[in-house]
């Protein structure tokens, strides 16, 4: 059995998205009460970015990185903004029963995420993803079809470890590097917001 394959341009170039793109809005966004989340549009074509965006509940509720992302893609000009089928989706949480509905509704055919539900819930303390979905789906954690008539989804850091052994030996280290560098970042992020939610008006915080 071959060892699963990894496509090093894309990964290299979501990660990149994520510490370039997204990191540097969430960095501000978080010392406003926001969540750590955010997330992005990149071309298939080329993998350059179309638009970016993060965490913006303190706007309302429903402002979660994906859903700020898809409230500002689909204010854009309907005549020049790209379809949704000519797009990557990338997010750096695995999208919650919102916004994978979101996704799903907006036409989306894929969607590659960062950190896991159980991630949120475990490094991030951010448990409400996985206890919504119990709670109102009875779905339990990984439960739900990553896979569907809808879309396809990639965990990246999942991806990673998945294929690693498969990677030239440098390849492996720049990958595991940006890695760890963006995990570090988010340790931060998610302290700063931490520290000052319970001054914020977010109902799930």
């Amino acid at each position: 059995m071959s060892a699963p394959k990894i496509d090093v341009q894309l990964a290299t170039r979501l990660l990149d998205v994520i510490a370039e793109d997204i990191l540097p809005l969430t960095e501000k966004s978080v010392g406003l009460g926001n969540k750590i989340f955010g997330a992005a549009l990149l071309r298939k074509s080329d993998f350059s970015t179309y638009l970016a965006e993060t965490n913006n509940e303190i706007e309302s509720p429903l402002h979660h990185g994906e859903m700020h992302l898809l409230k500002r893609y689909f204010e854009q000009d309907a005549a020049t903004r790209l379809p949704p089928s000519e797009l990557l989706f990338l997010t750096t949480h695995e999208p919650c029963s919102l916004c994978l509905s979101a996704i799903t509704w907006s036409g989306f055919d894929n969607f590659y995420y960062f950190f896991s539900h159980e991630d949120s819930r475990d490094e991030f303390e951010i448990p409400h993803d996985l206890k919504i979905l119990k709670e109102v789906f009875d779905v339990d954690p990984g439960q739900y079809r990553r896979t569907n008539a809808f879309w396809d989804s990639h965990g990246i850091q999942g991806w990673f470890q998945d294929c690693k052994h498969s990677l030239q030996s440098h390849t492996q280290e720049e990958l595991h590097a940006k890695i760890q560098a963006i995990k570090s970042r988010y340790v931060l992020a998610s302290d700063h917001y931490q520290s000052g939610k319970a001054n914020n008006q977010i109902p799930l915080n």
